[in-house]
């Protein structure tokens, strides 16, 4: 049974199934770049929904066993370059997922930085500024979505000149921004696009139209790849 995508309207998806984007190694040079974003697992401020950039909190047991889960999916691929966030919770997800070995630290891959609000939930600062988004307002003493949204840009540069599978392991929120910026959108457009964690995306080229950046997978987990097998 076919898992139905979670899409925004907005942009294009590659017409190929999950399972096949997931599991299609890499063939010979010049395949165009893929990017596998991972998030990274559980946390307890994942949990509570507490704001968490820059405060570096481990995974929970629960986020470990959703790592380690990674670790089947990724394990049929081959890829030229593995980078991950220099926050414990992104290398420690890598680790368990099996490629810990061969990461890169990468501080681009860093989580938005909350500044002030680090630590709170959304409901806590719209009791100092109602109608905050971060998104829109970006976050006092940290940045704001003009920063993220360069720090994507600056990432997609670094990358666009690669070929084949790249493993990038990070966080929600910037994955978000990446996401929205690889297409060619504003940043606050990255609200729209839902990343659990633990879950991997795949941001591409289409197959006949190598200019045209697409999103050819979203928010896949191991949980719900099983669930559509």
């Amino acid at each position: 049974m076919k898992r139905r995508r979670e899409v925004v309207p907005m942009y294009e998806v590659v017409p190929m199934n999950d399972s096949q984007a997931l599991l299609d190694p890499v063939r010979a040079n010049g395949r165009p770049l893929r990017l596998y974003f991972i998030r990274h697992g559980e946390t307890a401020w994942s949990v509570s929904g507490q704001h968490t950039g820059r405060t570096d909190l481990p995974l929970t047991p629960r986020g470990e066993a959703m790592a380690h889960q990674l670790r089947v999916t990724l394990q049929g691929l081959a890829f030229s370059l593995v980078l991950v966030s220099p926050r414990v919770r992104a290398r420690a997800t890598c680790a368990l997922a099996g490629l810990g070995a061969d990461a890169q630290v990468e501080p681009l891959l860093a989580e938005w930085d909350y500044g002030n609000y680090e630590g709170l939930r959304t409901a806590g600062i719209h009791t100092l500024r109602p109608a905050w988004n971060v998104w829109e307002d970006g976050c006092p003493g940290g940045e704001m979505p003009a920063d993220v949204s360069v720090r994507a840009d600056r990432l997609i540069a670094r990358l666009s000149g690669l070929a084949g599978n790249v493993a990038l392991f990070s966080h929600g929120q910037f994955g978000r921004a990446l996401a929205a910026r690889w297409i060619g959108l504003p940043v606050a457009q990255g609200q729209h696009f839902a990343i659990d964690p633990a879950s991997i995306s795949m941001l591409g080229v289409e197959n006949e139209h190598p200019e045209r950046r697409v999103i050819s997978l979203w928010n896949a987990t191991a949980l719900n790849m099983e669930t559509a097998a």
